[in-house]
């Protein structure tokens, strides 16, 4: 009976409810629900860069003195328990053929899939966190209300090389219905958020699916399923630690040691995806028939040519020389010894046994071409593995040879953004360790530049190109910045605080001249004690498009995609692309304020919440400080009408 009650008088609030309102439930829609159901159309997809997407063990693999065995499913990448207790186990699991891509004989591992494998690579209480990639940007959209089907995790075998993504995995075939599947499912076109390597895989995507599909239907395909392009930490030109990996090992953090990172880095067809190459060499763009690759009929080949200004300078298109070499001149033997390499190995740890070694220096066109490999070949016995890899999976590539310079791709809207001011490493100095391969080589000097200065780690002066400030700690600036060139010749550029701000420190210069050959400056004021976003903006020059440029004060490489600022700003570009009264072609940056609850935060010094005009203090049970009381006073979705102006 009291059921019976209480359903009566649910039904009799409803009733109320609906008649005050005039009969239409949806009254309040301009209180944030004609907003929220903007997202109903949102979909995006992301593709993890290097290192960043699960991989699973598909085998039973017994491990000797160790509690841990591997069966399938299990965790590979990462498992840190099993990494310290059966490392020779986890490098089975890890390490591919160098020459066909294949897996170990013992142990197979394959990439996890859905938004798991790119949120936490090894979860767990003390090692999530540090292991989190993409958690926290997914956070960001369960708390504005994304639907779980409207964000898409689009993880790859990280190791393989571009072509073999696609002969094993399908892989690209897979990307392109995944954003088929989007447009079904939610009837828009989806943003593409990549990051480090991931843009590099969006780029051979983009090129991969003009052999895929006629000409005719090629942009239209495009404007119909990518309605944004987000580029974060782009490696553009590549980056320098590719070729330290290559050399001497990269552990990322790992409890490995060099050698062995070197051996399993060495070991992937990715390797040289991230290798620098020049900005003046190129390859025409001959069609390949992808069945007469895969069945070995290699017809014509990519030709790769570069322009005379390569030769024409000092460090062309780097900072500096990017790789300096040590090499023993041998007695009455020249530099280039012929000797069997154990022989040699053991001679090279005399260091008596040769005089006046002999400094060799290389370019990225030395690298990414192998020059560099092939004048260290008689002193590296992995030269032969890392000159076949370049050739057979780079220079001869059904699609396009990765190691050259990117155009702008033909979508409507990109948006480039990546963190500078960070010191950054641009080249290095090896020699002969004495010891045998992998750790045959000694890092004797480390070269860095920092906000528009070139540095050493020894401390002797370094000679070189200067830009006006550094990369972001991994990938050095000149290769970043390269999406500059993408902008046409008048820019709009604005400089904000990176935190909520008033708008007393913005600055503003339209229609700033820009010439693609040259860096565009912004030549505007900053605070020493103020991190700062410049935003480079064009709308005008490519009909129909935009191109923006986000440069991000000390954003890190690898944490950028975890930045609250990024975040921030990258769902208000997503808002006003999605919303039908947005007025500007880009989101206003005349105000920052708080947009969520965990935004609003106790100003101690005024004994009330900051931001007073969005946040009130409303104390819940739980709070355990000052700062969880502080709550917005209205909705998100009425906080962000302020940025459609």
């Amino acid at each position: 009976m009291s059921s019976l009650r209480a359903s009566l008088l649910r039904a009799a609030v409803l009733l109320f409810l609906v008649a005050s309102s005039g009969g239409h439930g949806d009254s309040d829609g301009d209180g944030g629900g004609e907003e929220m159901s903007l997202y109903k159309k949102l979909s995006g997809v992301i593709i993890p860069g290097f290192a960043s997407t699960q991989l699973r063990a598909w085998s039973v693999l017994d491990c000797p003195y160790s509690p841990f065995d591997f069966n399938p499913l299990d965790a590979v990448w990462v498992d840190t328990t099993k990494l310290f207790s059966a490392v020779n186990c986890w490098l089975k699991c890890m390490l591919l053929d160098p020459y066909t891509q294949g897996d170990h004989p013992e142990c197979k591992s394959r990439p996890d899939t859905g938004l798991s494998a790119i949120t936490e690579l090894d979860p767990g209480y003390i090692t999530g966190p540090l292991s989190s990639v993409w958690k926290e940007w997914l956070k960001w959209c369960v708390e504005f209300g994304i639907e779980p089907n409207a964000i898409i995790a689009a993880p790859y075998d990280w190791r393989l090389a571009p072509s073999m993504l696609e002969k094993r995995d399908l892989y690209f075939h897979k990307l392109k219905l995944t954003f088929e599947t989007a447009l079904k499912l939610r009837g828009g076109p989806s943003f593409v958020f990549a990051h480090s390597m991931g843009n590099n895989v969006f780029r051979y995507f983009l090129e991969w699916l003009k052999l895929e599909i006629s000409p005719k239907d090629y942009i239209q395909w495009l404007d119909e399923h990518i309605l944004a392009y987000f580029a974060v930490g782009a490696p553009l030109l590549g980056a320098t630690e590719s070729v330290k990996a290559s050399l001497s090992g990269v552990t990322f953090g790992l409890p490995i040691n060099e050698g062995t990172a070197r051996l399993m880095y060495n070991s992937y067809g990715s390797s040289m995806w991230l290798y620098p190459f020049s900005q003046y060499c190129r390859a025409d763009n001959i069609q390949w028939n992808w069945k007469h690759y895969f069945e070995g009929k290699e017809s014509d080949r990519h030709r790769y040519h570069c322009e005379e200004t390569q030769s024409d300078w000092g460090w062309p298109n780097w900072p500096t020389d990017l790789i300096n070499i040590e090499v023993p001149r041998y007695p009455a033997m020249g530099a280039y010894p012929t000797m069997p390499m154990p022989q040699m190995a053991q001679n090279m740890t005399l260091p008596m046994e040769y005089e006046n070694p002999v400094l060799l220096s290389f370019s990225p066109k030395d690298v990414s071409d192998g020059t560099l490999f092939k004048a260290i070949e008689e002193f590296e016995p992995e030269s032969q593995r890392l000159l076949y890899q370049l050739e057979n999976y780079y220079k001869n590539d059904p699609v396009l040879n990765p190691l050259t310079p990117w155009e702008r791709p033909p979508l409507k809207n990109i948006f480039c953004i990546y963190g500078i001011d960070s010191k950054t490493e641009v080249g290095y100095y090896f020699a002969p360790s004495g010891k045998p391969y992998p750790d045959n080589w000694l890092i004797t000097d480390v070269l860095y530049e920092f906000e528009g200065t070139l540095l050493s780690r020894s401390g002797i002066p370094v000679s070189g190109n200067v830009s006006e400030t550094s990369g972001d700690g991994t990938v050095p600036y000149n290769s970043l910045s390269w999406c500059k060139k993408w902008l046409g010749p008048k820019v709009n550029i604005t400089r904000a605080p990176q935190a909520e701000h008033d708008g007393s420190d913005v600055q503003v210069k339209l229609n700033v001249d820009h010439h693609a050959d040259h860096d565009i400056l912004p030549n505007m004021e900053r605070s020493p004690r103020v991190k700062y976003i410049t935003y480079y903006e064009d709308s005008e020059s490519h009909p129909e498009s935009r191109t923006a440029v986000w440069e991000l004060d000390k954003g890190h490489h690898r944490n950028i995609v975890r930045s609250q600022v990024l975040m921030r700003e990258l769902w208000l570009q997503m808002w006003h692309e999605f919303h039908p009264d947005a007025k500007s072609k880009f989101v206003t940056k005349a105000t920052r304020g708080p947009l969520r609850d965990v935004d609003c935060y106790w100003d101690y010094g005024k004994a009330r919440c900051a931001w007073p005009e969005h946040c009130e203090y409303r104390y819940a049970f739980g709070d355990v400080h000052l700062g969880q009381s502080c709550r917005l006073k209205k909705s998100s979705a009425d906080l962000l009408l302020q940025y459609l102006d």
